[in-house]
């Protein structure tokens, strides 16, 4: 089962290389004091593009390439700002409405999510749209464009589903919008951002260890973009047993970082010399790869000297001493006052 997880893991980091995204993510709120009553975001590649709230009023664009795009393609910034502070409040308020009916929820605190966008594989051409909804933290309802159907999450949306499934005027722009428009729009992002969003930044790689019986961490970090695979070999084969893979993260910077610990007390010394890790970027042909050396582990763990462990043993044998002395000193002192009671 492992082995297969970490299998479909590097298959999904593969086939992640030639894509690229733009989502948007809308939150809605009810009953909630001081709180925006929408809260919208666009991402574009993983990338905070520029969010709003009902709250500012305003659009804030968070990159500057995002910046120059809608100075010179105004449309799109009057199309945001009526998406967020105008259409989408009044429509997700009557959303909000209408599932808290479906569940019998009275009113109160009540979150709807909301998000959307398409996936581009550059590669292929291959465009996937999606439209995802959640209520109060769980998954309630879904578009199947290739079907052109909702699918509900839940037996309570299974009315908002034959309600949405038969506005056939509303399917038609949902398809259109992420079949056409927003794969444009994504490409054109990343036309405007690609100075950011498609360079290529190479990590530092190093081996790292807790003490001499903890798992190898092989760690990678500074690198962009997050499409990147990192795995053990041996012997030039995929090692997956004795292996853990930990997710991308991000760094401060805008770069991510990931590890992946291989559990060294079933090697033997003498195979070390067998293991590699090796890191993949995409976009870079040639794979860093550092070989299972203990010279170039880096750690914190200080071997004791012989000073320690004479130190230490004298402290042992210091505290048995001690130990025993106070043990004489009060047998001595009981059997004292035995024989005093005695006589």
């Amino acid at each position: 089962m492992k082995m297969m997880m970490m299998m479909e893991m590097k298959m999904k980091m593969l086939m992640k290389r030639s894509t690229h995204s733009l989502k948007y993510f809308l939150t809605a709120s009810s009953g909630v004091p001081h709180f925006p009553q929408v809260v919208g975001a666009v991402v574009v590649d993983d990338v905070l593009a520029g969010y709003c709230n009902t709250d500012t009023k305003t659009l804030h664009l968070k990159q500057t390439w995002m910046k120059l795009c809608l100075e010179e393609e105004p449309e799109h910034l009057e199309r945001y700002i009526g998406e967020c502070l105008e259409n989408r409040p009044h429509l997700f308020k009557a959303h909000i409405d209408s599932f808290r009916q479906r569940f019998n929820h009275s009113e109160g605190v009540h979150i709807l999510q909301w998000m959307s966008g398409c996936e581009w594989d550059e590669e292929t051409g291959e465009v996937y749209g999606f439209v995802q909804y959640g209520y109060d933290g769980e998954d309630y309802i879904a578009l199947d464009l290739k079907t052109q159907t909702w699918i509900a999450s839940k037996p309570q949306a299974v009315v908002t589903k034959l309600s949405w499934d038969a506005d056939r005027w509303r399917m038609k722009q949902n398809d259109n919008f992420y079949t056409q428009i927003c794969p444009d729009w994504l490409r054109m992002y990343l036309e405007y951002g690609k100075s950011s969003l498609l360079r290529t930044e190479l990590p530092s790689v190093s081996l790292l260890q807790k003490s001499p019986s903890s798992p190898v961490s092989c760690h990678a970090t500074g690198f962009y973009p997050d499409r990147a695979v990192m795995f053990w070999r041996k012997d030039g084969e995929d090692l997956h047993v004795d292996v853990d893979v930990d997710e991308i993260l991000p760094n401060h910077d805008g770069t991510f970082q990931m590890s992946v610990e291989l559990h060294i007390s079933p090697v033997a010394p003498e195979d070390w010399g067998r293991y590699d890790c090796v890191f993949q970027l995409s976009g870079v042909k040639e794979d860093i790869v550092i070989k299972l050396d203990e010279a170039v582990i880096r750690t914190n763990w200080v071997k004791p000297s012989n000073t320690t462990v004479l130190l230490l043993t004298a402290l042992v044998v210091l505290t048995l001493v001690s130990a025993s002395v106070l043990g004489f000193i009060v047998y001595k002192k009981k059997k004292g006052e035995r024989e005093k009671s005695t006589d």
